[in-house]
């Protein structure tokens, strides 16, 4: 609202791109908690053109979301910049000449941002908004190795320094209950969250995908995972926020995945705008607010 004057909504789209911990680059399988399909919506798949994927993702908001006054190509699935600069430029044009979108979100992961890339983002930014979003997913290089990341927690850091250097905007993404983290880690990871050079950030608490890796690791040692409960986590949650940097623009407190993709479901059916309504309700029980209990280090 404050970057258009209005609603802007993003459509997620698939443009067919791959990860380097995937094929084999920097590993295979990718990231041992990822499906992809649990989070794409009906429209977006690779077999359809960029172009064709705007055009059925402005239908479908337009019959859902009726505020929206601009939308953002939301290049989201895998990493985004995992292809020649050439190949980035020939797959976003057709998000770029289109002439209801308002800017793009490009989704990836901290080492595929080459300053070639960010050069590009940056002249782009000039004629449209430009967010760059980058998964970190936790800042304990343990876990990183653990969940197949290929890379570690200081590669985020550049990246986000780097994205910064060019006045672009930065995301990041987050997800709570990684194996063998703890509510205390997470409530003290917030002092080096809140240091960082962000404009917007996403929550999610982990999920467990039916056929993924973690699966499997899961069933064999349950014991090492944190199963929020809806209500356990909107506690969580808010405590988070309320020592959280209030400068960043919170784009999502959780996350949403049809319950046919779970192995394990503590919260039913129940959809994340009632997620959101409860956690604003915890807010306003406590008179609080993001950043009351602001933790720097």
């Amino acid at each position: 609202m404050k970057q258009f004057g209005a609603r802007a909504q993003k459509l997620t789209i698939d443009a067919g791109f791959t990860c380097p911990n995937r094929d084999s680059t920097k590993g295979l399988n990718g990231c041992t908690y990822c499906d992809n399909d649990a989070f794409n919506p009906s429209y977006c798949t690779p077999q359809k053109s960029v172009q064709q994927q705007i055009g059925e993702g402005i239908e479908f908001h337009r019959n859902r979301y009726r505020r929206a006054a601009y939308y953002l190509a939301y290049f989201q699935a895998y990493s985004n910049t995992y292809a020649s600069l050439k190949q980035l430029k020939e797959i976003y044009q057709p998000a770029l000449e289109h002439p209801q979108i308002a800017g793009i979100v490009v989704g990836t992961r901290p080492d595929c941002l080459e300053d070639e890339k960010l050069d590009f983002f940056a002249e782009l930014s000039q004629k449209m908004f430009v967010s760059i979003e980058i998964g970190i997913e936790s800042i304990h290089d343990e876990t990183l190795h653990k969940i197949n990341r290929g890379h570690d927690f200081q590669c985020a850091v550049d990246a986000l320094q780097r994205i910064k250097a060019r006045n672009l905007h930065a995301g990041a993404h987050f997800i709570f209950g990684l194996p063998d983290e703890t509510l205390e880690m997470w409530l003290e990871d917030v002092r080096i969250i809140n240091n960082l050079p962000l404009d917007s950030i996403k929550f999610h608490q982990l999920q467990i995908i039916k056929g993924t890796q973690m699966e499997k690791e899961y069933l064999e040692n349950p014991q090492s995972f944190y199963p929020f409960t809806m209500d356990n986590y909107i506690t969580f949650i808010v405590d988070f926020v309320e020592r959280l940097n209030p400068a960043f623009a919170i784009e999502r407190f959780a996350g949403e995945v049809p319950p046919r993709y779970l192995t394990v479901n503590n919260w039913g059916t129940i959809r994340y705008d009632i997620v959101l309504q409860r956690i604003i309700r915890e807010f306003e029980k406590r008179k609080s607010w993001q950043g009351k209990k602001l933790l720097t280090s």
